[in-house]
């Protein structure tokens, strides 16, 4: 049987790379790239991240790259991760390894020089390739090449004890299978429908980095929707129905049709009912930054009004998701607002204390007053707002009198 070679690609010629692998390699050592670089290359996808595996233990790896003049940044060096600082982008190098300990959350390993070891503690097979950098031979343990041809996402040995180990795997399962599953494995699925309220032990944080991720996949409205039929979102995220499922289906398609990059937020509110309290509950427990929590619960607010003073008062991307929630026939009111440059009010305060008004709430009152009028004229030029300005002072001194 031929070899299978691993195709050329942009990041393996990244600065410092084949000499990063090549001291690693020298005197005895090993080096092969491992995981979603050598998976995503053979599917003729991009690759950001590179990852190296080697059978040398952390120090040796640390004296080597810093014998050649390399910085090198013990990122997890109790798992055996050092990051090799190249002038191209950083490599998180970690020697090869097998958990020894596991309670669903944590492992604690023991490093080795068996690399069918070191794939065994992987999650899937699809994640368990390796490839020589040198001459790009393909180096496939668990028949993983087989899965990624039939778009398969198969867990590495019995699915319920890899679960066990680290229960964010359940997630993990569904977000592979919608950026890259075709038919999802029976076994594994079982398992994560059997072991699903082994997710209430994890960090909220954990299960938001892998929800958001998963919903931005192109497959994220199916798998969702799988998902809630198989009773995954229950023990952490009970909100979403399948009201919220179908609506997912709905923005995923008008997001399609008006040629806008998804955003995971937006589909987070697809998925929940249209109450602002439950927004504001569900970020609080996903420990959302306020940024997120802010525009997940605007989303879920059912106004949209005229788009341009939506976008105005909102900013564009709260606009949109309003409209793509919420609007019957949204996609072209939303490539207008998305095209629309908004306008910046000419007024300040300033401009209302230089009519005669003494520095005060009054100022600020006044201020909204003028804003709100320009919008409703549809926000005219400058000179414009001067007269509005001049017409509600005025108004305001002969009232005062």
């Amino acid at each position: 049987m031929d070899r299978l070679i691993l195709p050329d690609a942009e990041w393996r010629h990244r600065d410092g790379l084949a000499a990063l692998a090549a001291l690693l390699a020298a005197d005895g050592g090993g080096a092969r790239f491992v995981g979603g670089a050598v998976r995503d290359t053979l599917l003729g996808l991009p690759v950001t991240d590179v990852d190296i595996a080697t059978p040398l233990d952390p120090q040796t790896v640390m004296r080597r790259l810093q014998a050649a003049g390399i910085r090198a940044v013990p990122t997890g060096i109790a798992h055996g991760t050092i990051t090799a600082v190249l002038p191209g982008s950083p490599i998180e190098v970690t020697t090869l390894r097998h958990d020894i300990e596991t309670d669903g959350r944590h492992a604690t390993v023991a490093f080795t020089a068996d690399w069918q070891a070191d794939a065994a503690r992987r999650d899937f097979t699809m994640n368990a390739l390796y490839a020589d950098p040198a001459t790009g031979e393909i180096f496939d343990y668990f028949d993983g090449l087989d899965d990624l041809k039939a778009g398969r996402v198969r867990f590495i040995g019995d699915p319920l004890q890899r679960i066990a180990e680290d229960h964010l795997r359940i997630l993990r399962f569904f977000r592979f299978h919608a950026r890259f599953g075709d038919t999802p494995d029976s076994v594994g699925l079982e398992a994560c429908a059997a072991r699903a309220n082994d997710l209430m032990a994890l960090s909220r944080e954990r299960i938001a980095a892998e929800l958001l991720k998963l919903l931005v996949a192109r497959g994220a409205a199916e798998t969702a929707a799988l998902m809630l039929s198989r009773g995954i979102f229950a023990p952490v995220l009970p909100e979403i129905d399948q009201p919220g499922v179908a609506r997912l289906a709905r923005v995923v398609d008008a997001e399609r049709r008006a040629g806008l990059t998804p955003n995971p937020i937006r589909r987070l509110a697809a998925l929940l009912p249209d109450d602002p309290a439950v927004g504001e509950a569900v970020g609080a427990r996903l420990k959302l930054s306020n940024a997120d929590r802010k525009r997940l619960i605007s989303a879920l607010v059912d106004e949209t009004g005229a788009p341009q003073p939506l976008a105005y008062r909102l900013g564009a991307e709260l606009a949109i998701d309003r409209w793509l929630l919420h609007a019957a026939d949204p996609i072209a009111t939303v490539r207008a607002i998305a095209a629309w440059p908004i306008p910046r009010f000419p007024l300040t305060g300033g401009a209302i204390v230089a009519r005669g008004v003494a520095k005060g709430p009054e100022v600020a009152r006044l201020l909204r007053a003028v804003e709100d009028q320009w919008i409703a004229e549809g926000f005219p030029d400058a000179a414009r707002a001067d007269a509005i300005a001049d017409q509600a002072v005025a108004s305001w001194l002969r009232s005062a009198r």
